[in-house]
């Protein structure tokens, strides 16, 4: 084989590297990432279908009016608790009063006991939700007031006590408990208080010592008939509406869990960021992963995924009946290169698990061409003079005597 046909082969290859690269660069050259038209081409291989939804005032407008109810959403009933009723298992203490010696609990002897009124022994309703009172029998207690119970009794023994009075407290109190356990300082079973002082969800945890760790942190969970909410804890102090009256049986759970989001791509850092805070802005988190890198990144194109609520997609202008699930996956876009733009995004606010990916610049592509294509040459270069050594090698060879 001539240097000439070895150099007519590689300049073969050469030109077909140069234009498969030149064709598809997002393919051959290495990246972190898709390119910013292939994003907004909605193509996907193996992933969801997804939305492209480019950042404005309006849908922030949108995102902000549906961003989450808190505690005061779930539990839309704003009054204090009702009052305490009795339950199978609390101790009952029942006090009679009579208007006169003589009557039916009362001795007509004077002087023998100081008052007209006798307690009977406590006793806890059973498991019938009854209690038992001397000459009225079974007295229904069972989801019935102090005040119910009273009138129960003053009724059964009216025609046979001396105008009767009944007075009937909560000895021990096993039923109408409210529960705070998880990250608190002492978790506590404590009896609900009465109507028109009932605690708070911060009254409640404050009873049981307080949360551990820090307020940013941790997330309280409320628990009432089979319905949970969830709200950061600093959103209880921040916004007040969520600091709902507790009612009897109510589970208030609190744990930590660090907020987080990832980024990707030409940001100044890539990897996973705590939030170290309630909440924070699109602005704030573009920050806290080193900003853009000035050598790679296109301010033009910087996007946010994350999944929507069906509700919320619709009024962004989604057809949702494509999708089957309850939320949608969109892909948020917003370009720095607008100075408006990050304004817009101090007023966008990162949800957990959030993912900003920040596109490489064109310009960035088409100098990884360049050096793929520099590579090739100076391959080619190597393989020729080496064929050419192998020539005089042999022509040498062949000339020796």
């Amino acid at each position: 084989m001539t240097s000439s046909s070895i150099l007519s082969k590689w300049s073969h290859l050469l030109l077909l590297g140069s234009a498969l690269a030149l064709a598809g660069c997002g393919t051959i050259t290495p990246a972190s990432g898709p390119q910013s038209d292939e994003i907004k081409s909605q193509r996907t291989e193996s992933g969801p279908n997804y939305e492209l939804v480019k950042l404005t005032p309006e849908v922030v407008g949108i995102l902000h009016t549906h961003e989450p109810k808190g505690l005061a959403g779930a539990f839309t009933d704003r009054r204090p608790p009702s009052q305490i009723v009795f339950g199978v298992g609390d101790i009952v203490s029942v006090t009679v009063f009579e208007a006169a010696a003589g009557g039916l609990f009362i001795p007509a002897e004077a002087g023998v006991r100081p008052g007209n009124y006798v307690t009977i022994p406590d006793q806890a309703i059973d498991n019938d939700g009854f209690i038992t009172v001397p000459y009225a029998g079974q007295i229904p207690a069972a989801g019935r007031t102090a005040l119910a119970i009273q009138n129960s009794i003053v009724e059964r023994i009216r025609n046979r006590a001396i105008e009767p009075q009944a007075v009937v407290a909560m000895s021990t109190q096993r039923t109408s408990l409210i529960s705070v356990l998880g990250e608190v300082n002492t978790p506590a079973r404590y009896p609900a208080s009465a109507a028109g002082a009932g605690d708070r969800v911060l009254d409640a945890i404050t009873r049981a010592g307080g949360i551990k760790g820090q307020g940013f942190e941790t997330w309280v969970m409320l628990e009432r008939e089979g319905k949970r909410a969830t709200v950061p804890f600093e959103n209880l102090v921040m916004s007040p509406q969520n600091n709902i009256y507790v009612r009897p049986g109510d589970r208030i759970y609190v744990y930590r869990e660090q907020q987080k989001f990832m980024a990707f791509g030409a940001s100044g850092q890539s990897g996973e960021f705590n939030f170290d805070a309630w909440r924070i802005n699109l602005g704030e988190a573009v920050g806290k992963a080193g900003g853009l890198l000035d050598s790679q990144a296109d301010p033009g194109a910087v996007f946010l995924y994350r999944r929507e609520p069906r509700e919320v997609a619709a009024q962004l202008g989604i057809d949702v009946g494509r999708y089957r699930s309850d939320t949608i996956p969109v892909i948020f876009s917003i370009s720095f290169k607008d100075p408006g733009g990050f304004f817009l995004a101090t007023k966008v606010m990162m949800k957990n698990q959030d993912i900003i990916y920040v596109s490489n610049a064109k310009s960035v592509e088409a100098t990884k061409v360049l050096e793929f294509m520099r590579t090739v040459m100076a391959t080619s270069g190597d393989a020729l003079d080496l064929a050419n050594g192998s020539l005089i090698f042999r022509n040498n060879i062949k000339l020796a005597p």
